[in-house]
């Protein structure tokens, strides 16, 4: 195999792994999908002061439009809770809530165990391999879309 079809081969690998990763992963929880899990683990990780709807959409790739209507449904099932930022009414802040958080330790061995599953028969190397080469792939994509946006900026 080339080396151009080694590198077509991972693009359309990661998309196909993508879409079925996120079928696995919904069928996880019936009270979340992977998307609002994968949103809930950003603000955890944020720190403080909670982040914006605008400021977690650029962290997870996702428009801000969509991150609001998963915000808005995961307040609805109570695990969000949606304020307005201090200095200006404009901007929503993500807090999680206290029954969030329950939440997501009393499934914690449930994820452990999907991952587990996930990365049966890797071992430290093969994980550290993939790990840094989704971090370079990652990184490119930034580049790339930074170098768009200044594009059509002119």
């Amino acid at each position: 195999m080339t080396e151009i079809e080694k590198k077509a081969y991972i693009f359309g690998g990661i998309l196909t792994l993508a879409n079925r990763l996120q079928v696995l992963g919904d069928k996880l929880d019936e009270n979340v999908t992977l998307k609002q899990w994968l949103l809930i683990a950003v603000i955890s990780k944020f720190g403080r002061p909670s982040p914006t709807i605008s400021e977690v959409a650029e962290m997870i790739g996702n428009s801000r439009q969509n991150v609001k209507k998963m915000a808005l449904i995961l307040e609805r099932q109570g695990f969000f809770s949606l304020m307005k930022d201090d200095d200006d009414a404009r901007i929503f802040r993500i807090h999680l809530t206290p029954k969030c958080m329950t939440y997501f330790q009393s499934r914690s061995e449930k994820e452990v165990q999907f991952m587990d599953a996930l990365f049966d028969a890797f071992d430290e190397n093969l994980t550290d391999g993939l790990y840094e080469g989704v971090r370079k792939l990652a990184d490119n994509v930034i580049r790339m879309e930074n170098a768009h946006d200044e594009e059509e900026r002119g």
